[in-house]
């Protein structure tokens, strides 16, 4: 027979069965690969901020503009950054007797709120931010600049909003040479491979979920027909938006971590390979074929929540929540028009 591409080789070989069955000797090679791969020490991950925002000492206060409502991210169950009732100009001024008042989406905001704060300088602190919190804040502030001039009334406003991480994931495939398709053997053959997946990226707060396996008879090249099975899953991160601290660089965010866990799995798959190449005695029923795993890229926002680069600059890579007007009722990107949604956060178009 004429060789063909390296790796395919082995999918025409004819074997003779060694002793033992099929699942248990395709575990072998399973287990051996995991075996000699180790993952790295558990990563902690916090919280982060949103990519364009910097955390430093000025991005954690936020002032307001005469002219225009000024925007500010939360993240969901998060601190909010203190919101000055002040602008620019005047936080650098002499303020005498000042009196400020702050109203949100559900009315006036006293001090004494378990969920919001007004400090004695007037900020406005949001606490475990939810999605019922996103809307607009206004606050009234009435002032003087010297003890003789009259006082003086200013009114800024904010729209504040709920934000998540994307839903980062990996999208696996892979195929194997399979025992015939009605065989018991393919099905504990699968649930051991999505065991030995899982533990390996379970230390980096990572999960492996099946989305589809199939069998199917295949007609190789100058070839007979043989079977395979054809896997596809997915590599998620664990959800992190309540950890207790905001993320002062990109070491901790959940991207990272996917990252490593990607590795470790195409190591894996790569060793099965090298084993199968070291082994002196016959193939077994079920092994890898070398060549076929492949990885995509993909991400989502939660239904309710978007990404909008033109509406959200400062945070544009940021699920916002999806502001009146608009829903995403899906795992899709972006949040659609919809003239009847009157609230923050719609997941349908009524």
């Amino acid at each position: 027979m004429e060789a063909s591409a390296p790796g395919r080789a082995r999918r025409g070989w004819r074997r003779s069965r060694a002793a033992g069955s099929p699942l248990s000797r395709a575990a072998v090679v399973l287990v051996f690969s995991a075996l000699v791969l180790r993952a790295p020490p558990s990563v902690g991950y916090l919280a982060q901020l949103p990519r364009g925002i910097h955390l430093t000492q000025e991005s954690m206060k936020i002032v307001g503009s005469p002219n225009f409502p000024v925007k500010v991210y939360v993240m969901l169950h998060q601190k909010s950054p203190h919101v000055l009732c002040v602008t620019q100009r005047l936080r650098n001024s002499e303020l005498i007797d000042p009196s400020f008042q702050w109203h949100g989406p559900k009315g006036k905001i006293i001090s004494e709120n378990s969920t919001a704060q007004v400090t004695s300088t007037g900020s406005l602190v949001l606490q475990n931010f939810e999605e019922s919190m996103s809307g607009v804040y206004t606050c009234f502030l009435e002032y003087k600049t010297t003890v003789e001039e009259v006082v003086k009334n200013l009114q800024l406003k904010y729209v504040i909003y709920a934000y998540r991480e994307p839903r980062y994931y990996y999208q696996f495939t892979a195929r194997y040479h399979a025992a015939p398709c009605n065989s018991i053997y393919n099905v504990s053959f699968e649930k051991k491979l999505l065991q030995i997946l899982s533990k390996l990226v379970l230390d980096l707060s990572c999960q492996v979920f099946l989305l589809k396996s199939e069998c199917h008879r295949v007609k190789m090249q100058r070839a007979g027909l043989q079977n395979e099975l054809f896997f596809t899953f997915s590599v998620s991160s664990l959800d992190t938006a309540k950890g207790p601290k905001p993320c002062a660089d990109h070491s901790c965010e959940s991207s990272k971590r996917l990252s490593k866990a990607k590795n470790l799995i195409e190591r894996f798959f790569n060793q099965q390979v090298e084993v199968l190449g070291r082994r002196a005695e016959p193939l077994p029923e079920i092994y890898y074929i070398e060549g076929t795993l492949q990885m995509v890229w993909i991400n989502r926002c939660f239904p309710g929540y978007g990404m909008n680069i033109l509406k959200h600059p400062k945070c544009p890579d940021c699920c916002v929540i999806c502001s009146p007007g608009s829903y995403n009722s899906r795992d899709g990107i972006h949040c659609l028009q919809c003239n009847s949604s009157l609230v923050f956060g719609a997941k349908a178009c009524l």
